[in-house]
């Protein structure tokens, strides 16, 4: 080869690596785009029915949808650790409800606090941003609500998460007693027994109870749990939800049959050590859904404060076989 062709080669060589490497800079920069795009959680607000309600939004806006339901006393905050982990491969959305985090607290001689108002706004809120089939993740309060949801659109329901959600009365704990009387005779006397749960260290109690390790409690969790229950009218609120759980109860019978009859595909992840809701009802699930996965963590209530990477790679396996 003379040494013009040897020159021509050396160029071409030259020009296919920059190309090559041009390219492979360009994916890196798109693919980097992607995970950043996926990463970002917007804070959004939207009118239901008179009232603003708050949720959050990450993920691609066509891959499937999940829901997620926070519970008592917390709001979509709670998710804040999960989000960044569904949101790579699905389109997450999560409100908070009516009278809990950044969404409208309307004082309540002008909105009924019952878990069939709180479903009422949340069915408003589904229609609103057009969700079309979704899974729902279920927590506490959530899951009576999410609950509700599904039984009026079994339709769009294409999986149920329960991370402590309980429809099974061996789920309650003996806690639950001095509600239980409140719920059999409704006076002053049996409200006012109930007003400690609401003070800064009733929410602590939720979310130290049954965790080894302390630390891995973020300090802003509870602290902005109980801002918001500290607001003027919040307790009144809350004693009027808390009233209403009976309702609940006394529906989980359709909410069992609702699971036999369309057996969705449903995953119970549940911190064995929770004060409320015992491991009983977590494993109820398999006798109406036989397949259901159940999963035990060793914590407490708020098992996404300690346990949130290895239930949100449980969840991961789970949506990836779900319909579409």
């Amino acid at each position: 080869m003379n040494q013009i062709n040897k020159m021509k080669v050396a160029a071409f060589t030259i020009m296919a690596l920059f190309l090559v490497n041009s390219t492979m800079m360009a994916q890196a920069k798109t693919n980097k785009a992607v995970n950043t795009s996926a990463a970002e959680v917007h804070n959004r607000q939207i009118n239901i029915d008179g009232q603003t309600i708050f949720y959050r939004e990450a993920g691609p806006k066509d891959a499937p949808v999940i829901l997620l339901l926070h519970g008592y006393p917390t709001s979509s905050h709670m998710f804040r650790n999960l989000i960044p982990i569904l949101s790579e491969k699905y389109h997450v959305i999560a409100p908070d409800l009516p009278g809990f985090g950044f969404s409208d607290a309307p004082d309540r001689t002008k909105y009924a606090y019952t878990f069939d108002n709180l479903t009422k706004t949340m069915q408003s809120f589904i229609d609103k941003i057009q969700l079309k089939r979704f899974s729902i993740y279920v927590f506490d309060y959530g899951a009576p609500v999410g609950f509700r949801l599904a039984l009026a659109n079994p339709e769009k329901i294409t999986g149920i998460i329960s991370q402590n959600g309980n429809a099974y009365e061996e789920g309650l704990s003996t806690i639950w007693d001095p509600i239980q009387k409140y719920w059999r005779d409704n006076t002053e006397a049996n409200r006012n027994t109930l007003r400690d749960t609401y003070t800064i260290e009733g929410t602590k109690f939720q979310y130290f109870t049954g965790v080894s390790d302390v630390t891995l409690i973020a300090p802003e969790s509870y602290t902005l749990d109980q801002h918001f229950l500290d607001r003027p009218g919040s307790v009144e609120i809350q004693l009027d939800l808390i009233g209403d759980y009976k309702s609940n109860v006394a529906l989980y019978p359709k909410f069992q049959e609702y699971f036999r009859t369309y057996k969705p595909k449903l995953l119970a992840v549940w911190g064995n050590k929770d004060p409320f809701f015992l491991p009983a009802g977590a494993k109820a699930y398999k006798k109406d859904i036989p397949d259901a996965t159940v999963k035990f963590y060793d914590t407490g209530h708020f098992a996404l404060e300690t346990h949130v990477k290895e239930i949100g790679s449980d969840i991961l396996a789970f949506l990836a076989n779900l319909p579409k």
